[in-house]
């Protein structure tokens, strides 16, 4: 009995930090900034824990039939959290971060009670030393595993609404296991039982239909026709679509739109490449879509081009749907592009190649992973890559919604020695969107463009390179690994624009 106790201290750890990670993850996706996301909710989650603790002293009788009612509880608010929440942000978006911490605070007590209950039930089996020993162990290796399991295998293959199910009927497991090993000692027993079944009846029911309550949560997030979803390592991919526009979101966040994307890709790739005296090698870093590759295929001196993206999930997607392969004209499988599923930080460090041209096409700097792709840092490497004659652009999200930002890394650009050439561009999607073209020599605009193209030309230049005043310059500090105040910029003030 006192082993099968022991790996119920095994399994109730891991579920309790499993609810942890998932307030964490979902709270990161859904509102940005996974650093204050994760601190907040551990801070909270600790601090309630500690709260449940202090109130096991109160639980005097049938603690047994408590640590069963506590499991159940536990399974029940946990398990159905992570859809609670996606329901809440979508339909009523308002308590949502009352909703959430109430959640991880009621969570957080629940799981505070079970591992006093679960010393004082063993107290009859082990001394003080080793009862500690033991179940300090159990506990530790419990979140060790859940830990390394939850990024790894969890998130990715299951889903944050998936998991949360899975570790609810884990409690209610537990709980079953304890009515079994005390059915000779509970008063109740049969009350036990039949609240065990509930609640293991409903958490395998949204474990079935965990698909089902998945879709629904998205489908409140997204305007349009949900055609295609994945979970990867690094992020979560939704595919809409509303006719004949379809639209990239990761994250949540608006990636492109096919009705205009055009704009978008030729005012990122053309006025700085079509600058470019003989381009020979070319780097993308980021554009796992092959949108901006594409682009760059329409000059026929390029000779080979290196795409360098996070996520082979991303670039095996545009490279299997014949939707999205229409979309970027197959460039992913063109024969002068080599992809390289790396981190652009990392294989930028290590690579020792030069470049005529480097397209810099990250998505906004949402949190602190994001961020360090925009920092001196970052450019210092990207400055040793390109070539003497050489330019780089830079999407630089919005100088009219992210004013600060997009100035921020203009000035972060500069301190590392390269000249910058802002310019804007109007993509309905986005509204005004900003790009920084990098180089080692003044740019010049080219008065040429390539005659196929539908948005960019000679006479656009004095629109682009013009900045109105309510777009002009603004002091920043430059951003920096240590203090990431590009972050900080982008999101007091995207958080003030209407969604």
């Amino acid at each position: 009995m006192s082993v099968a106790l022991l790996l119920s201290v095994f399994v109730v750890a891991s579920c309790g930090l499993a609810y942890e990670l998932v307030a964490g993850a979902l709270s990161s996706y859904l509102l940005g900034d996974s650093v204050t996301q994760f601190s907040t909710i551990i801070g909270t989650y600790l601090f309630a824990m500690g709260i449940g603790s202090y109130l096991s002293r109160f639980v005097v009788k049938g603690l047994v039939a408590r640590f069963i009612q506590v499991e159940l509880l536990v399974g029940l608010i946990g398990g159905f959290s992570a859809a609670l929440l996606f329901v809440i942000f979508a339909w009523v978006a308002g308590p949502f971060k009352l909703v959430l911490y109430g959640l991880v605070l009621l969570t957080g007590i629940l799981v505070g009670l079970e591992i006093p209950l679960v010393m004082r039930i063993l107290k009859q089996h082990y001394g003080l030393k080793d009862l500690v020993s033991q179940v300090l162990t159990f506990d530790y290796l419990g979140a060790l595993a859940v830990s390394l399991a939850f990024p790894l295998l969890l998130a990715p293959h299951l889903g944050l609404i998936r998991t949360s199910l899975l570790f609810g009927l884990m409690n209610a497991l537990v709980a079953a296991w304890a009515i079994w090993l005390f059915r000779n000692q509970l008063a109740g027993l049969k009350a036990l039982a039949v609240q065990c079944l509930l609640v293991s009846a409903l958490l395998l029911s949204g474990l079935l239909g965990a698909d089902k309550l998945t879709s629904m949560a998205e489908e409140s997030l997204y305007a349009d026709e949900i055609i295609y979803t994945e979970t990867t390592p690094y992020q979560r991919i939704v595919l809409t679509r509303w006719k004949d526009d379809i639209r990239l979101f990761l994250n949540g966040n608006l990636q492109f739109s096919s009705r205009d994307e055009y704009r978008y890709h030729e005012a990122l790739v053309h006025p700085a490449l079509q600058a470019v005296q003989h381009p020979r090698r070319v780097l993308v870093l980021g554009g796992g879509d092959g949108l901006a590759v594409r682009e760059i295929l329409r000059y026929p001196e390029i000779e080979h081009i290196t795409l360098v993206d996070l996520d082979p999930h991303m670039t095996a997607l545009f490279m299997r749907l014949p939707m999205l392969r229409a979309l970027n004209q197959d460039a992913l499988r063109s024969p002068k592009l080599s992809i390289v599923n790396d981190d652009a930080f990392l294989w930028l460090d290590k690579n020792h190649d030069f470049y005529d041209f480097i397209v810099v096409d990250f998505p906004d700097p949402t949190n602190y992973m994001l961020g360090k792709l925009y920092t001196n840092t970052f450019y210092r490497l990207l400055e040793k890559r390109l070539s003497q004659h050489g330019l780089a652009v830079i999407q630089a999200t919005s100088p009219l919604y992210a004013r600060q930002s997009f100035w921020c890394i203009d000035q972060t650009v500069r301190s590392v020695g390269l000249k910058t050439a802002p310019y804007h561009a109007l993509v309905p999607s986005f509204g005004e969107w900003g790009y920084i073209i990098a180089s080692h020599q003044p740019y010049t605009p080219s008065e040429h463009y390539r005659p196929e193209l539908r948005f960019v030309s000679p006479s656009l230049n004095s629109v682009l390179f013009q900045f109105p005043l309510d777009m002009a310059p603004v002091e920043t500090e430059i951003n920096r690994l240590n203090n990431q105040a590009l972050v900080h910029y982008y999101e007091s003030e995207w958080k003030h624009q209407a969604p």
